[in-house]
């Protein structure tokens, strides 16, 4: 299947303002703009035809444009990330079996998570898009929680049935459990949302034309549209082979992402 990254960028943000330019450093010390990073981890997915940066900020633009990468203005308007994706494929006349959107705030994410979603959406003909899922320990569990009682809007969880599609998903910690299980050799599984999504072309365009839905503006879910249109969205079940993996969405994340940071 042919496959195009769309890394959206907004300056915007009401939880972090200019973020997609905040300058972390990795590994090497190199200090780099949030969005470089991404773009960084964007292009070590294998198998891609083509990766951008969508925006509607010039300060964002000219920063890609520094580090060499590809950029498609859209409108300011757009809502959220999958808006913004989906004026970016028109806008460019992209044509491909997968469009993926990456996450601007995620750098950690994997490359193999990227893969197995294209992979997923190749052997199941009735998801018109992915999305990953990354099981909890203990300690992950415990971090989503201090953040709720702190009244910050952290990760988020999945909840899917035995085909792993999606039954809903929130920024509270789901499934509802009893504290005194969570420790326990009962605990169930509780999954962290990964915020990256590969979809049909055909799903994305409808999505512009979709009423904003109820569920996604109470919980500012962008993905909850699809859902309440009927949309089958898979749930791809990743393996972050010992890596952390966190997205920058509040500034008390800076020093978990840097740390991670190559």
């Amino acid at each position: 299947m042919s496959a195009v990254i769309i890394i959206p960028a907004r300056y915007a943000s009401s939880r972090f303002p200019g973020k997609p330019l905040h300058s972390l450093k990795g590994a090497s010390g190199i200090a780099k703009p949030l969005i470089q990073h991404a773009w960084d981890a964007a292009m070590r997915v294998p198998n891609i035809d083509a990766v951008y940066v969508a925006t509607d900020d010039e300060r964002i633009k000219a920063a890609v444009k520094s580090f060499g990468a590809s950029v498609i203005m859209t409108d300011p308007e757009c809502r959220n990330g999958t808006e913004r994706c989906a004026q970016a494929m028109i806008n460019e006349k992209i044509d491909a079996d997968v469009v993926i959107n990456f996450q601007g705030d995620a750098p950690l994410t994997p490359p193999w998570f990227v893969t197995d979603l294209v992979n997923a959406m190749r052997l199941d003909s009735s998801a018109k898009m992915a999305t990953p899922v990354l099981k909890m320990d203990l300690k992950t569990l415990m971090q989503f929680k201090e953040d709720r009682s702190k009244g910050l809007v952290g990760g988020t969880t999945a909840v899917f049935d035995h085909h792993h599609h999606a039954l809903y998903f929130s920024k509270e910690v789901l499934p509802y459990c009893d504290t005194n299980v969570l420790a326990s050799e009962h605990m169930p599984n509780f999954y962290h949302h990964v915020g990256v999504y590969a979809y049909k072309p055909s799903v994305l365009k409808d999505y512009l034309s979709w009423q904003e839905s109820h569920l996604e503006s109470l919980e500012g879910l962008e993905q909850l549209r699809f859902l309440a249109h009927g949309c089958v969205v898979k749930c791809v079940e990743v393996d972050a082979q010992g890596r952390n993996f966190w997205e920058l969405n509040n500034p008390s994340d800076i020093e978990l992402v840097a740390a991670g940071l190559i």
